[in-house]
């Protein structure tokens, strides 16, 4: 077996902007395995200025990785556990060279097309008319669950763009999440959240700085609106300190992006961890091309998991790779009839 790896640059179509400023490009590296004749690809989509494994030596551990790839798979990742994207292409690629049909890496009624996956429409961060343009498209493109980044703009046009959705739509019709991207101050959270709560909102993610965790252990206690911990989970390694930290926060959701944390092994590890103690979960995307995105798509299938899920970010780039992806009505789906092409 030998292994390479690349590394790509995706463009946005538009500007997106975060808590953590305004995205242009976003760089992403692919390890390609091949043996006998097969090939198998997987994606480590570190993401700049978030994921732990955003350090100077990543591309020399993906070298090394490359390099003793005879390792195998269960020692590399034993090996690679503060680098959790390169854990996940890994996981990918084996499983992508281990598979009857490329890309098909978790074989279901997803990508027999026969099943689909509900997902919110997210709504970058951008000035108000943005916000309300991007509200109004993502609702007459027929989602009944949209995600609103929030933090960015000021608070109280916040809400006046959320009153102004419930003026329309009830909770009923819209499902309405929030992801405040650690933007709230812990003495002002619990006010804000309260103000938040008028608007009969599923969740919020993330309302303070992730390493806070006695502050967000106080807040998940007193709050109206279910939280969800998302960048919170960034770091944790150990299975017991998984544990430990849901048994001290008690949330009433995680949000699990693989890339971030550990890929499927590391995910599996939280949704364990979350089943034990009652809280909720459901899984997102961390802005990966189309073959990271396929992939956390088909193994979200295998979850079985009823809440809309983060998956929608395929159609942000101008240089994504043509998938078996295909965004409908809020529902992700696979089309066996659109055929991959990925020019590395």
């Amino acid at each position: 077996m030998t292994a390479t790896y690349q590394k790509y640059t995706l463009n946005f179509k538009q500007p997106s902007g975060t808590s953590r400023g305004v995205l242009k490009t976003k760089d992403t590296w692919f390890i390609t395995l091949e043996s006998d004749g097969k090939k198998g690809i997987g994606e480590c989509g570190m993401f700049k200025g978030l994921s732990v494994d955003d350090r100077p030596d990543f591309e020399l551990v993906l070298e090394w990785t490359c390099n003793n790839i005879f390792l195998g798979k269960k020692v590399l990742l034993s090996k690679l556990k503060e680098f959790p994207s390169i854990q996940f292409g890994l996981e990918m690629a084996f499983l992508d060279l281990e598979a009857d049909a490329p890309f098909e890496l978790f074989p279901s009624e997803f990508t027999k097309g026969e099943a689909s996956i509900p997902i919110n429409g997210l709504i970058w961060m951008g000035t108000e008319a943005f916000m309300k343009e991007q509200i109004t498209s993502k609702i007459d493109a027929g989602f009944n669950c949209i995600k609103l980044k929030i933090g960015a703009i000021d608070f109280q046009t916040e809400l006046d763009l959320l009153k102004s959705i419930r003026t329309h739509f009830s909770a009923k019709d819209i499902e309405l999440r929030v992801d405040a991207n650690g933007a709230f101050k812990p003495e002002e959270a619990l006010e804000k959240l309260k103000r938040l709560s008028d608007y009969q909102l599923h969740s919020i993610e993330q309302p303070i700085k992730q390493g806070q965790v006695e502050e967000m252990a106080k807040l998940c206690e007193s709050t109206p609106l279910p939280i969800a911990l998302d960048e919170e989970l960034i770091g944790i390694f150990n299975l017991t300190d998984k544990y430990q930290l849901l048994e001290t926060v008690k949330p009433q959701y995680i949000i699990l992006k693989p890339t971030l944390v550990g890929g499927f092994q590391g995910s599996n590890e939280w949704i364990a961890a979350a089943n034990s103690n009652n809280i909720g979960h459901w899984i997102t995307s961390a802005l990966e091309s189309n073959v990271g995105l396929n992939a956390i798509a088909q193994w979200t299938y295998t979850l079985n998991n009823n809440l809309p899920q983060g998956l929608g970010t395929g159609s942000l780039f101008t240089n994504n790779f043509t998938s078996s992806l295909v965004v409908e009505r809020g529902h992700l789906k696979y089309d066996q009839n659109i055929n991959w092409n990925i020019n590395l």
